[in-house]
């Protein structure tokens, strides 16, 4: 099944990539609840993260952790918020989501960036990888 993330992972959409293995990539969400909201993705297209195989799910728990580190380190919050929905693209997903209040975990209010904030945050976030 390709879904939108399979065409991040493949190449044919952009993102702003904060970090990649060979296994996992992590890019900024184009619609975030917060400055900073990142998705951490499998790169093998996985519908949900319990159907995942263990060390799949644990690779990307490990990948996940190493990415909110670096964010937290870039973004000035009180923590790095994690939820795994699931529902609006069928590919297991990790949101990171930097939090002052907890509003910003509700995915209702979005901030807007630039396309240059995108860019300079995601080189932000990779600085302390």
């Amino acid at each position: 099944m390709s879904t939108i993330f399979t065409k991040i992972v493949n190449g044919e959409i952009p993102c702003y990539k904060v970090a990649e293995d060979a296994r996992f990539l992590a890019f900024l969400d184009v619609n975030p609840n917060a400055v900073g909201h990142t998705l951490c993705i499998p790169k093998n297209a996985v519908d949900k993260i319990f159907e995942m195989n263990e060390e799949d799910y644990l690779g990307l728990m490990q990948f996940a952790r190493k990415v909110a580190i670096a964010l937290e380190k870039a973004v000035p919050c009180k923590r790095i918020g994690m939820a795994v929905i699931g529902l609006e693209v069928p590919h297991a997903h990790v949101h990171l989501i930097p939090l002052n209040e907890m509003d910003e975990m509700r995915f209702q209010n979005k901030v807007k960036l630039e396309m240059e904030a995108f860019e300079a945050l995601a080189k932000k976030i990779q600085s302390f990888l």
